[in-house]
C-alpha cells in the first residue's frame, strides 16, 4: 500500500511496542502520522482525514467504535490482533536494503508470522543487500544497452545462480 504523503493515525499508549512499531514503519513509507497516545481521550474528530488508523490496544469497545467510525469516515482500519473489527491485516516485513519481503496469515496468527519474518530477516542479511547494490549498479549500466530484450536479458542473466531454500518444521501436536 503506497502510503507517502497519506494522513495515518496510530493510536496506542507511548510505551506500547507494537504502536512504535507501526508509527516508525509508516513515517518509513513517507506517512503523515499523527499518534495519539491515550486511547481513553481519543475523540471522533481525531480521525477527520485519516486514510488509515492502526490501533494497538486490545479493547473491544474501542475496536467497535472504530470500525464504526471507519465505516462512516471511510478510512481503512486495522485493529492489531483484533482481525474482526478491520478490514487490514498488518503484514510481518523482513527488510535488507531495498528489499522489502511481506509475512501475513491474514490475522490468523502473528506468532507464525512473526517466526517467518525472523527467519527471512536472517537469510536476509549483509551479504544479500550488497548483492542487491551489486544487481542495482549492473542494472543502472545495461540502461545503456541498445534495446528493452537486451536489458531484460541482461537482468536475467545478471540473477542467474541466486537461489532460495525454505524448509519448515511443524509443531508436534500437529504432526
Amino acid at each position: 500500500m503506497n502510503l507517502e504523503g497519506r494522513d495515518c493515525v496510530v493510536i496506542g499508549l507511548p510505551d506500547d511496542r507494537e504502536a512504535i512499531e507501526k508509527t516508525r514503519a509508516l513515517e518509513e513509507v513517507g506517512a503523515n502520522v499523527r499518534w495519539i497516545r491515550d486511547p481513553g481521550a481519543l475523540r471522533d474528530e481525531d480521525l477527520d482525514g485519516a486514510f488509515f488508523v492502526i490501533s494497538t490496544p486490545l479493547d473491544e469497545g474501542l475496536s467497535a467504535r472504530l470500525r464504526g467510525l471507519a465505516d462512516r469516515g471511510h478510512f481503512l482500519l486495522c485493529c492489531i490482533d483484533q482481525p474482526a473489527y478491520g478490514f487490514v491485516a498488518m503484514q510481518a516485513i523482513a527488510k535488507a536494503g531495498p528489499a522489502r519481503i511481506t509475512v501475513s496469515t491474514g490475522g490468523v496468527s502473528p506468532a507464525v508470522s512473526k517466526r517467518w519474518r525472523i527467519a527471512i530477516q536472517r537469510a536476509l542479511d549483509a551479504k544479500f543487500a550488497r548483492f542487491l547494490d551489486a544487481l542495482r549498479t549492473r542494472r543502472n549500466a545495461n540502461r545503456t544497452l541498445p534495446d528493452s530484450e537486451a536489458r531484460k536479458a541482461a537482468g536475467r542473466e545478471a540473477a542467474e545462480g541466486f537461489d532460495v531454500q525454505i524448509s519448515v518444521r511443524y509443531p508436534d501436536w500437529f504432526e
